[in-house]
């Protein structure tokens, strides 16, 4: 198993933080990494996500929804192919720092057969991560 975790503190309550990031429809405009998620919010159900890499890889999958806690965190399992080829539990959780600032934590557990065989694309998605955590600490603090 390997993991990513990547975080930025943004200066703003945490209640636009959580506002921001489930706002899917808006994600296009803003989100350089995760160009389109739709889908229900819940545990047990699909989503429809596509990414765009730093790189340029384009992936599109269909993973399973597995929490969504007010306030605190969203979190997803997918696959590439059947699960245990390549699979990834991706999350974001939110701290609240303060009154207006607020931890966003932003990570994915990858493990699978294929695992050791994708160096390259762990760094690009690290980057892919840094890039949308920047993204979102400038969305929401332009809101203020």
């Amino acid at each position: 198993m390997k993991q990513i975790e990547t975080e930025v503190i943004i200066d703003v309550p945490i209640d636009i933080v959580w506002r921001v990031i489930m706002d899917f429809k808006n994600y296009p405009e803003w989100n350089p990494f995760i160009t389109s998620i739709r889908g229900q919010k819940k545990p047990c159900k699909r989503l429809q996500i596509a990414l765009k890499t730093k790189k340029g890889k384009i992936m599109n999958f269909e993973p399973l929804v597995l929490k969504c806690n007010d306030h605190d965190e969203f979190r997803w399992i997918g696959k590439v192919g059947i699960r245990g080829i390549f699979d990834g539990e991706h999350y974001f959780a939110l701290e609240s720092l303060g009154p207006n600032q607020t931890r966003f934590i932003h990570g994915e557990f990858f493990s699978g057969l294929l695992l050791g065989f994708m160096s390259g694309l762990l760094q690009d998605t690290h980057e892919s991560f840094v890039l949308m955590n920047e993204a979102l600490k400038l969305k929401c603090e332009s809101r203020l």
